[in-house]
C-alpha cells in the first residue's frame, strides 16, 4: 500500500492550495479585509474565492464608469461589529440605489437624510406604533451599538438601478454570515421581512425568527403595519434570558459602543477581538 500512499501524497502536493481569505482579497480592492472584525474571518474563509470574485466584479464595473453604492469602505460594514456582540439580525434586500442614501447597513441612511427613504419611513412608523419610540432619524446606527446587525442580502448596487447586483454573487457571502450566527447560538433573533429575506429561514432553523411583510410602500399596507415586529424580537430575547433591545435612536451614551462612518469606535475589550488568527506576519 506504500505506493498508493505515495501517489496520494504526490497528488495532494500537486493540488493547488485554496487561497486564504487574505490572499483572495489582496490587491487593488483597497484592503477591505481591514474593515472586517477578526471574529468573522473563520466564517468568511470558506467563501474567500466567492468574496474575491464579487469584489473583482464590482471593481470592474467601477473601472468601466459605473457608480456603485455604498462607498467601498462601507460595503462590508455589518462585519465591523464583533460576531459575539450580535443579538438581533435584521435582513434587508440590497442598498438604497439613491446616491448619498446607502451607508452599508440595511434600512439605515445618513443622519439628516430628507425626505426619508420610503421603507425606512414605514419602519419608523411601525416602531412608533409598536414600542412608542417616535423618531424622525434616518440613522439606525444606535441599534448597531446595541447588538442589532443590519445586513443586506446583497451588499452593493449600481446607483439608480435597484437590485442591479442581485446576480453578482453576494448571497454566498451573506449566507456564510447567517450560517455563522446560527452556529454560534443564542441569544439570537432574526427579522426576515419579505421573500428575499425569508429565503434565509432554513439556514436559521432552530433559532428564533420573526417573519413579516416587507416595509416597502408596495407591500407595507398588506401586513407590515400592525405586525409589531419589535415587540416580537424583545419577547424572543426574553425567552432566551436576554434583555430587550433599546430601540431608541438617540446617540450612544458614555460606556455604550459608539458608531461612526468607520464602524464601531468603542475602545473597550469587545472591539479588541480575539487573537489575530492570520499567519505570523499578518496578511500574506
Amino acid at each position: 500500500m506504500a505506493g498508493v500512499d505515495d501517489q496520494d501524497s504526490r497528488a495532494a502536493a500537486a493540488a493547488p492550495a485554496q487561497p486564504t481569505l487574505w490572499e483572495a482579497s489582496d490587491g487593488a480592492d483597497g484592503g477591505w479585509h481591514d474593515l472586517v472584525h477578526p471574529t468573522w474571518w473563520p466564517a468568511l474563509q470558506p467563501v474567500a474565492l466567492e468574496l474575491g470574485a464579487v469584489l473583482a466584479r464590482v471593481r470592474a464595473e467601477e473601472d468601466a464608469g459605473a457608480h456603485v453604492l455604498p462607498a467601498p469602505q462601507h460595503r462590508l460594514r455589518p462585519l465591523s461589529v464583533p460576531l459575539p456582540d450580535v443579538r438581533v439580525l435584521l435582513v434587508g434586500q440590497d442598498p438604497y440605489p439613491t446616491p448619498d442614501h446607502a451607508v452599508g447597513w440595511s434600512f439605515s441612511a445618513p443622519p439628516g437624510t430628507s425626505p426619508l427613504p420610503a421603507s425606512l419611513r414605514n419602519v419608523l412608523r411601525e416602531l412608533a406604533d409598536d414600542r412608542g419610540v417616535r423618531a424622525a432619524s434616518s440613522d439606525l446606527s444606535p441599534w448597531v451599538g446595541r447588538g442589532v446587525m443590519l445586513l443586506n442580502r446583497v451588499l452593493t448596487v449600481r446607483a439608480g438601478e435597484s437590485a442591479s447586483h442581485r446576480r453578482l454573487g453576494w448571497q454566498a457571502v451573506t449566507d456564510a454570515v447567517v450560517d455563522a450566527l446560527a452556529a454560534r447560538g443564542t441569544p439570537l433573533v432574526s427579522v426576515l421581512w419579505g421573500r428575499d429575506a425569508q429565503a434565509l429561514a432554513p439556514r436559521l432553523a432552530g433559532t428564533a425568527v420573526v417573519t413579516g411583510v416587507h416595509p416597502s410602500p408596495l407591500s407595507a399596507s398588506r401586513g407590515f403595519f400592525g405586525s409589531r415586529p419589535f415587540a416580537a424580537v424583545d419577547a424572543a430575547l426574553a425567552a432566551q434570558g436576554a434583555p430587550p433591545v433599546d430601540w431608541s435612536l438617540e446617540r450612544a451614551s458614555a460606556g455604550e459602543p459608539r458608531t461612526t462612518d468607520a464602524g464601531p469606535t468603542d475602545a473597550g475589550p469587545t472591539d479588541a477581538g480575539p487573537t489575530d488568527p492570520r499567519p505570523p506576519g499578518g496578511r500574506p
